[in-house]
């Protein structure tokens, strides 16, 4: 396990910097505010950490489960919708995804009858996006599986308080991204 930098004491916040960010030789110079060493081990323990734990719940699923974990998290979203239906616009914005995403997975999931797609009431051009019987039902049996992963990879790992401290960290940085992305686009 390698050693959080800073455990001791807090480094200070590293001074900003001016840097180039393009290779265009027009382009304006701006001022970067370097990660010190303990952001920077947090930084890299964050993306190890997230990258190799959905890694594993992905294999958990691919290895014992009839759905990926897109698929679950998909059919999660849909049961827990009103009447287990949601607008595929919504749906693809809580879960992240593009729409062509969205669509590619959705067609995966309609062809062996976890879901289906239904015209939205008093929009013509609104879909809705419904978990079938069959989702259910393999939503619900998916469901032990996927939880003793969460548990083994991550839950069963941390302290109550380490978990608590996740969730509301991530809470943050959820929000923070959410907003970033729909400025971004307008």
């Amino acid at each position: 396990m390698t050693a959080e930098p800073g455990a001791q004491r807090r480094t200070s916040r590293p001074a900003t910097v001016s840097a180039v960010v393009s290779s265009d030789p027009a382009a304006p110079v701006v001022d970067v505010r370097w990660l010190d060493e303990q952001q920077q081990w947090a930084w890299r323990r964050y993306i190890e950490g997230t990258s190799r734990f959905l890694e594993a719940l992905g294999d958990a699923h691919d290895e014992a489960l009839p759905v990926t974990l897109g698929e679950y998290h998909l059919l999660v979203q849909l049961s827990e919708a009103p009447e287990h239906t949601m607008r595929m616009s919504a749906l693809a914005d809580f879960l992240a995804l593009s729409r062509s995403r969205l669509t590619h997975t959705v067609n995966r999931m309609e062809a062996r009858g976890l879901v289906a797609r239904r015209p939205a009431p008093g929009d013509r051009r609104g879909v809705n996006c419904v978990m079938t019987d069959v989702g259910h039902a393999t939503l619900v049996a998916s469901a032990p599986g996927h939880v003793n992963a969460v548990r083994r990879l991550l839950v069963d790992v941390l302290t109550d308080e380490e978990l608590a401290t996740l969730g509301r960290a991530m809470s943050k940085v959820s929000d923070v991204a959410r907003a970033s992305v729909e400025a971004s686009r307008g």
